[in-house]
């Protein structure tokens, strides 16, 4: 094996024609990128490319191509995202077929992964979902006119336009049975075994599996604005930028940082992760992975995020000036996190079945 390494490190620094300590950093020039960008947090989309960083067994962390994003999920070991064309492309874990059987179409505008399945909704309002259907989690409701998604680990949430709620998929300890009436809720989050809404007043609800507290611990007050829900703890941001986290804490994943100036949240399986007004992010939680060690370079701008089982993927608008073949996590140069991204997809794709390194 330390052969291998070793020769592994030999192709990829041959590959890059260069030698060991060469400067291989193009710092991204604001005069010299032509896309037009939009602030994070207004109404328009903001166009980016995506980088990865955590788990990488299943490829998930492989920078994809283009600057034309717009929207990104994570599921257990995949990831698709949305272009702003309107079309979706997947990768990593394809065991369920769920980056196979990605639906064609250009008419896509919100995303959502789960554990192995995949839920998508259409300009139209109607929503389609593929992967993994142990649990009838592919089931959509009919009709149009839902606003907002969310797949947990098995099953899946929707928000319609008149401000009810849809639940289908795993139900277990009640996630979907027991979802509450009403039509107030403006925002949804699914978890493994429960489910989180956000209400027009600001308040929050939970249901479902209550093991870690993720249901009884919901926080009380009516100033929050975005939700998320992991494996078995959740998330909350509130109105002045502060965090707030319950549930499953074995790994410390509810010990939210200090601070306000957060703008989005999101909870992979035992692990959190958070985006700054600065466009700087923030990781805590299970780090087996090193996914809570999250990306620092300068290069970076953040502007979406999204945990999954034990990686993440984030969106940023930054992009080289001149892009450098092998800048496989996107920082605008090449080290030796590249070549951990390199080798990791090398031994993975040729030891393994193909389905593994699913492109």
């Amino acid at each position: 094996m330390k052969k291998l390494i070793i020769s592994l490190i030999g192709v990829f620094l041959f590959a890059l024609g260069i030698s060991p300590g060469a400067d291989l950093t193009a710092d991204w020039d604001p005069a010299q990128d032509t896309n037009n960008y939009t602030e994070a947090g207004t109404t328009e989309h903001v166009v980016g490319h995506i980088v990865g960083w955590g788990d990488n067994s299943h490829s998930e962390c492989r920078v994809l191509d283009g600057r034309d994003f717009v929207a990104i999920a994570a599921g257990g070991s995949h990831n698709i995202a949305l272009k702003n064309n309107g079309t979706i492309v997947a990768w990593g874990d394809n065991t369920c077929c769920q980056c196979s059987s990605t639906p064609v179409g250009s008419s896509f505008v919100a995303i959502s992964a789960g554990d192995r399945h995949n839920l998508a909704m259409k300009s139209d309002g109607t929503l389609t979902a593929w992967g993994d259907n142990t649990w009838g989690q592919l089931n959509t409701p009919p009709g149009y006119n839902y606003i907002a998604i969310a797949a947990g680990n098995y099953h899946n949430l929707a928000l319609h336009s008149d401000g009810w709620l849809a639940a289908w998929g795993k139900d277990e300890y009640g996630q979907c049975r027991n979802t509450p009436p009403g039509t107030d809720f403006v925002a949804v989050a699914a978890g493994r075994w429960h489910s989180l809404a956000l209400k027009d007043d600001g308040s929050l609800i939970s249901w479902g599996c209550d093991y870690f507290g993720q249901c009884r611990n919901t926080p009380k007050g009516n100033d929050f604005v975005a939700i998320a829900a992991g494996e078995a703890h959740s998330l909350a941001l509130r109105a002045d930028g502060t965090l707030v986290a319950w549930g499953d804490n074995t790994y410390c994943e509810c010990e939210v940082p200090d601070g306000n100036g957060f703008v989005a949240i999101s909870a992979g399986y035992s692990h959190s992760l958070a985006l700054k007004k600065d466009g700087t992010l923030a990781a805590w939680g299970w780090n087996f992975h090193e996914q809570c060690e999250v990306p620092t370079s300068k290069a970076y701008d953040f502007i979406a995020i999204a945990a999954g089982g034990g990686h993440n993927i984030a969106l940023t608008s930054k992009i080289c000036t001149s892009p450098i073949a092998y800048d496989f996590d996107g920082d605008c140069r090449v080290d030796f996190t590249d070549f951990a991204i390199f080798s990791s997809s090398w031994l993975q794709c040729n030891l393994d079945p193909p389905e593994a390194c699913w492109q």
